[in-house]
């Protein structure tokens, strides 16, 4: 059984000497062939010099070309690289090579899709200086990879899995940022998934390349891989998500418009016409802006001005709905306790899946070509 071990790197050469020698001395004893290959975005830091320096003839340094990018430079590497077994960990020493024989051991068994190096499974532990926000960062972001998989630790990079399992993706792997087991959980079809407890460390030589701009990242990512797996429903869940701030822009503008219209004199019924027809229209405004922004943004569009007009028919027409909806149910529904406002709920419903459908259909349709 050959071993290959993939390694992104991005100025890590001061990393690269330890980190050959404790993957030879975990793996000598093992009697498997290997081979490591370090997938280097050019980081101009005397890399070169330092593989040529240690004098591993199955280390192999891979100067990359854009994209650039931790994901990217993983996905080039499990295809380059001749193993049986892949295995993919960081350069940074966090994940520990002494672990590396447990996940090929526990890849190698074929009810096993993927083995993931966990640091929440039970066993498992990390380095006792983190502080609470990145336990809050680590925590909420294996909370999103819940809409793809229950594994305990979904954000770790370091992993292992058969070769042919790879191939179950075929050509979907496009991963953003710097989470590429959860990519490969998701598109590999990954539903049996080994947890192996590690202890992860922080990293001692180096800088480390997490950031805000890296958080954001994963966010899309996330959003991403849910429109693969879930197609038109994850598209829905985020009309909803910008329909619930409608809602929050809705009454902040009721308040503001009505306290200002109070003190300049208006007469209540005055206020509450103007306050409520301001609050609608502007969070029709906001929901339309960030529906073409965020939920429709792959999709093409009429010129602005028209496009806005036709959201505002649309949404129009879906508080008709709704109202219809509601008092429909609430007349059939009178002697049920609550009954009122479940039938308000279901012309919520019917409200949004309406302006749901005129938005998809009038509004965000892609134009034939």
């Amino acid at each position: 059984m050959h071993v290959s071990i993939v390694v992104p790197t991005y100025r890590e050469a001061l990393n690269i000497p330890e980190l050959t020698k404790r993957i030879d001395a975990a793996m000598r004893p093992t009697g498997h062939t290997f081979d490591l290959w370090l997938m280097d975005d050019p980081s101009n830091d005397g890399v070169e010099k330092v593989v040529r320096d240690l004098g591993y003839s199955w280390v192999h340094l891979v100067t990359r070309t854009p994209p650039r990018g931790l994901g990217f430079a993983v996905l080039e590497g499990l295809r380059k690289a001749p193993g049986d077994i892949l295995v993919v960990m960081d350069a940074d020493l966090s994940h520990p090579p002494e672990r590396i024989p447990d996940l090929v051991s526990a890849a190698e068994r074929p009810e096993n899709d993927l083995v993931i190096g966990s640091r929440y499974a039970p066993g498992g532990t990390i380095a006792g200086d983190w502080s609470l926000l990145r336990h809050i960062n680590s925590r909420a972001a294996t909370l999103l990879a819940r809409l793809f998989t229950w594994v305990k630790d979904p954000m770790s990079g370091f992993l292992a899995m058969r070769k042919d399992i790879l191939d179950r993706a075929a050509g979907d792997l496009d991963p953003i940022g710097y989470k590429i087991g959860l990519e490969l959980i998701v598109k590999c079809r990954c539903r049996r998934v080994a947890e192996v407890p590690i202890h992860f460390s922080d990293r001692q030589l180096g800088k480390s390349k997490m950031g805000l701009k890296e958080q954001i990242r994963y966010v899309v990512h996330v959003r991403r891989l849910a429109r693969w797996k879930y197609g038109e429903l994850a598209r829905f869940a985020e009309f909803g998500i910008v329909g619930l701030t409608g809602v929050f822009v809705n009454l902040l503008v009721v308040t503001l418009v009505s306290e200002q219209m109070s003190r300049m004199g208006f007469a209540a019924s005055a206020r509450l016409n103007t306050a409520i027809t301001l609050a609608v229209f502007a969070s029709m405004t906001t929901n339309f802006f960030l529906n073409r922004m965020a939920t429709f943004s792959d999709k093409a569009t009429k010129s602005l001005g028209r496009a806005y007009l036709t959201f505002v028919a649309v949404c129009l027409i879906g508080g008709v709905v709704n109202w219809w909806t509601t008092k429909r149910l609430a007349t059939e529904w009178h002697e049920i306790t609550l009954g009122l406002q479940i039938a308000a709920l279901c012309g919520v419903a019917a409200g949004m899946l309406f302006n749901y459908a005129g938005a998809r259909m009038f509004v965000f349709r892609t134009k034939r070509t």
